[in-house]
């Protein structure tokens, strides 16, 4: 399709960079971006993750996990970095106007995610690598789960095809199996971080997201174990992590230690769950949480560089899961403050010569022009980007 002029023009002075002068410009800009834009942004910016981290189809159509593949990484990404590449492609897919051009490819993913899949003796599972043939195998994180169980849903709604859903379903069940049954541990349950032995820590971000697949999975199903297991698990977040409006501590171990650390898709797990819960229930409570703590985590996370230090995957669950709530409650501060943060990193953190976006070894804070640029990230962009593109609040 051939752009119109002025989108044309508009399109090379971002290429050019010439429109950003500075922070305070950046800012402004971000405000009276337009969709085309936006999209535009999200389509260059899945090209370059398609040129120099997809393997292509004589590689199973994997991902590597960094370029350039130094001696002694994998041949291919962990599943986590794959399900975000997942992710970024679905929302391609769903682009106004173009996102017939990429339904193939957010297909392939699916069939690309499943090579993950471990039944592992009756607890199966994705593995966080590609188990045998094509890989050593490994653990079975139940975010990791939880999140591949999210895109199969949001595939099922893009697509109506049953299989999707009913993948979902299965994954739900797999992370199902995370919650702590031990009445003897403090503040008891919560969702383990990992299948093992070994686990000791019970975590925000596993338990948030498994209560949004459930709530989300309840919203289309209807089932009432969906619902309960989404209220149960929202409400250990909320009554045993919760720092703030808004923010949520890490974990907390076995022994009672809680980690206070601050992540900004925990505070998004918690929102979309919560407006999720509304949505499917008609309980106000929940809206008036989720705005609460979308309020709350706003004024602290667009304080200072918080934003921009944070794992730009994280910023990315953070956005989408506002926009969640902006369906239901809108608020211009949601896109805001996207709109800056994706201003602030296509100007920052984007390299001119490969389109690829490095960031220091966290996944977020300053250009790093010399490190490898990794899928996760690279992704995590294009998901900021085609959520402004198709969010027009």
């Amino acid at each position: 399709m051939v752009k119109p002029p002025v989108r044309a023009a508009l399109a090379l002075a971002v290429l050019s960079g010439t429109l950003w002068a500075g922070p305070a410009a950046a800012v402004g800009t971000a405000r009276e971006a337009s969709p085309s834009v936006w999209a535009h942004r999200a389509e260059v910016t899945y090209d370059s993750l398609q040129q120099h981290l997809y393997q292509g189809p004589a590689e199973h159509g994997l991902y590597l996990e960094k370029t350039p593949l130094k001696d002694g990484e994998n041949p291919h990404s962990y599943l986590w970095p794959l399900r975000e590449a997942t992710a970024a492609t679905v929302d391609m897919s769903e682009l106004p106007g173009v996102g017939a051009r990429y339904e193939r490819d957010a297909a392939e993913r699916f069939t690309a995610l499943r090579l993950y899949f471990d039944p592992r003796d009756g607890r199966s599972g994705y593995d966080s690598y590609l188990p045998a043939p094509l890989g050593q195998g490994g653990d079975v994180f139940y975010d990791d789960n939880a999140v591949v169980g999210l895109s199969f849903l949001d595939q099922y709604r893009a697509t109506g095809k049953r299989p999707y859903l009913d993948r979902a379903m299965e994954t739900y069940s797999i992370v199902s199996r995370g919650w702590d049954e031990d009445a003897a541990k403090p503040c008891p349950g919560g969702m383990n971080w990992v299948d093992s032995p070994g686990n000791t820590m019970r975590a925000a971000n596993v338990t948030g997201l498994a209560a949004q697949l459930a709530a989300e999975l309840y919203a289309v199903d209807h089932d009432d174990q969906l619902l309960a297991s989404a209220k149960k698990w929202y409400e250990w977040n909320w009554s045993c992590l919760r720092q703030s409006p808004g923010l949520y501590n890490n974990s907390r171990d076995d022994d009672g230690t809680v980690n206070k650390t601050l992540w900004s898709y925990n505070s998004g797990a918690m929102i979309g769950t919560a407006a999720t819960l509304y949505r499917a229930t008609g309980d106000r409570n929940y809206l008036d949480r989720a705005a609460e703590d979308a309020k709350g985590s706003l004024t602290y996370w667009t304080q200072e560089d918080r934003l921009h230090d944070q794992p730009a995957i994280f910023n990315a669950f953070y956005f989408d899961n506002l926009r969640i709530l902006d369906e239901v409650r809108p608020d211009r501060a949601y896109r805001t403050a996207a709109a800056a943060y994706a201003e602030q990193t296509w100007r920052e953190n984007r390299t001119p010569s490969d389109g690829l976006f490095r960031f220091q070894p966290s996944g977020g804070g300053d250009h790093a022009p010399a490190a490898q640029a990794e899928t996760l990230e690279q992704s995590a962009m294009v998901q900021i980007f085609a959520g402004l593109a198709s969010d027009r609040s």
